[in-house]
């Protein structure tokens, strides 16, 4: 059984990677579209700031995950499994598909999907999933509103300045924009892993691994520190690889941008994900992120937003929810058909 555990735990390390690896785009697509950086020098910069959130922000997201979307009495390491093979599915198939959706959403939604057909919808905790739900269809919203709004505000204020110090001027800025958004990205993801992890542990009776408090640069915590600085690094290193099929979809086939709007998206982007991270909300980065883009192009010109790519992702995200609980729970029975007789 201690295997297995351990075998889980890489499981889950393993998605938070896939995360990174896909979300890449989300962190860098607008830096690399605008030519600010390289592709090699953004998912550095990227992943550097991935893993400095851990110094930054505690760990409200996690508890959100671990505790407060489906009861603890009720989650065995059968369904954490099967909740991780579902995410890592919907996570790989969009990659292929290079659609940006939601690993956020896909790891829930499997993890639910899993305890749903051990112990049926009873296994949830309604007051959790609301605010979930509610950001779902609120933080593409917030980023559109806050994309629209500060490319509005910016192009305003810069309406005098020659287009070549303006040009210079937002791509410095630039730079601090997405170390920001990546701060929101590593702050927001990370965390739903150590949720994952810290459940599959209680569970299993071995809490003391799982908990502990203590302070990193003033931030206390009270999860265990090796939890906290392995998934930080596996998204880290996710991001450092790049999920490159969805950064050309992210940063081209939307709108085109450049280093004005670029940082109009990223501070748009960041400022949810942050604002979020801070009240304990797991919400997707994906739909920050590609709401302030949307925003951003809008503002210049409504028709040089390609609408046909956001329909497309929009459907992808509504069949996150749906697709990864069904393969969360359709895993779940072959763990219990094939793995769990072997325990």
């Amino acid at each position: 059984m201690l295997t297995f555990i351990i075998v889980l735990i890489g499981l889950a390390l393993f998605f938070n990677f896939l995360n990174g690896f896909h979300d890449a785009a989300n962190s860098v697509a607008t830096i690399v579209s605008t030519r600010v950086l390289s592709p090699l020098q953004a998912v550095a910069w990227a992943a550097f700031f991935n893993f400095f959130a851990v110094f930054v922000f505690g760990t409200p997201v996690a508890h959100t995950v671990g505790k407060g979307l489906v009861d603890v009495n009720t989650i065995d390491q059968y369904v954490v499994c099967a909740g991780l093979i579902g995410a890592i599915f919907w996570n790989l198939l969009t990659w292929w598909l290079a659609l940006p959706t939601s690993s956020s959403h896909a790891l829930i939604s499997g993890y639910a999907g899993a305890a749903i057909a051990k112990a049926g919808f009873g296994s949830l905790i309604l007051s959790g999933w609301w605010p979930v739900l509610l950001f779902l269809i609120l933080s593409p919203v917030i980023g559109f509103i806050l994309g629209m709004f500060n490319m509005i505000v910016t192009a305003h204020l810069v309406r005098y300045a020659k287009p070549r110090t303006v040009d210079r001027l937002f791509r410095r800025l630039q730079l601090v924009s997405a170390g920001l958004y990546s701060l929101g990205h590593g702050a927001n993801d990370a965390q739903k892993t150590m949720g994952i992890i810290v459940a599959l542990l209680v569970t299993v009776g071995q809490e003391a691994w799982a908990t502990g408090k203590y302070q990193l640069f003033g931030i206390h915590h009270e999860i265990a520190w090796w939890i906290v600085f392995s998934c930080n690094i596996t998204i880290a290193l996710g991001t450092l690889f790049g999920g490159w099929r969805i950064i050309k979809t992210m940063g081209d086939k939307i709108t085109r941008l450049q280093p004005i709007g670029g940082f109009c998206a990223e501070t748009s982007g960041a400022s949810t994900l942050i604002g979020t991270a801070l009240w304990g909300i797991p919400v997707s980065t994906t739909h920050a992120i590609t709401g302030a883009i949307l925003g951003v192009g809008s503002a210049r010109n409504i028709r040089s937003v390609r609408w046909i790519w956001g329909q497309r992702i929009v459907m992808a995200w509504i069949l996150t929810l749906p697709c990864s609980a069904a393969v969360g729970a359709l895993a779940y029975w072959l763990v219990c058909l094939i793995v769990k007789p072997l325990l």
